[in-house]
This record gives structure tokens, sequence and C-alpha cells, in this order.
């Protein structure tokens, strides 16, 4: 990925294999750029939960998320509730994060914004 390119409109390219799992350092010089999430399963996948004013809203956030999932052809594991939604993301593929899970996580947080 070209670090010129914002992570919100930068897209997903398949990645497979242990040599596109991110390195410590590589992780943590984006996750800056990704604000509100963190790391969780000891580095190997993102976070974040957002929050919403009901159902309707959520299941709107869920459904736009959806679509950039597929657009992307890179997929969350979603844990959906009334108000809220806990977002995770993390590359089986390679066997940690890469660099598809910092791009979709920004997506995602720009659903927000």
């Amino acid at each position: 990925m070209n670090d010129m390119i914002p992570l919100a409109q930068a897209h997903c390219i398949p990645r497979r294999g242990i040599e596109h799992k991110l390195t410590e350092a590589r992780v943590r010089e984006l996750l800056p750029q990704v604000s509100g999430w963190e790391l969780v399963e000891d580095g190997h996948a993102l976070s974040r939960s957002f929050k919403f004013d009901d159902y309707y809203r959520t299941m709107a956030f869920v459904n736009a998320l959806a679509f950039i999932a597929h657009r992307e052809d890179h997929h969350p594991d979603l844990s959906v509730h009334y108000n809220r939604c806990v977002v995770r993301f993390s590359t089986h593929d390679v066997g940690g994060l890469s660099e598809n899970d910092f791009i979709c996580a920004a997506k995602t947080q720009a659903l927000q914004e």
C-alpha cells in the first residue's frame, strides 16, 4: 500500500501467507490512523465497538459495513446488539493483521464520521 493514500481511500488486495502479516512496528505505525480501534488477541486483531441510538441505526450500520466488506472482499467478525456493534478485523490467511485490516477499519470508521 502506498502510504500517500489515506487508508479509507485504499483498496484491499488478496493477501495470503505469513509474508503479508504486519510486523509489530508496522502495526504501531498504522494504529494511530484508525483512532478508537484497539489491538486484541495479543495483537492479532483490531476491534472497536460502535454505539447507536437504537436497533434500526445499528442495523443500518451493519448493512453499510456488509456492503463495504463485500466490495473489498475482506470480512469482519461482528457482534450485533440492540444499540451497538462490535467489529473485529483479522486476516486469517496471514495469521494476524494485514494492511487489509487497517484499510477496512478506516472505511468502517468513516461510516460514523
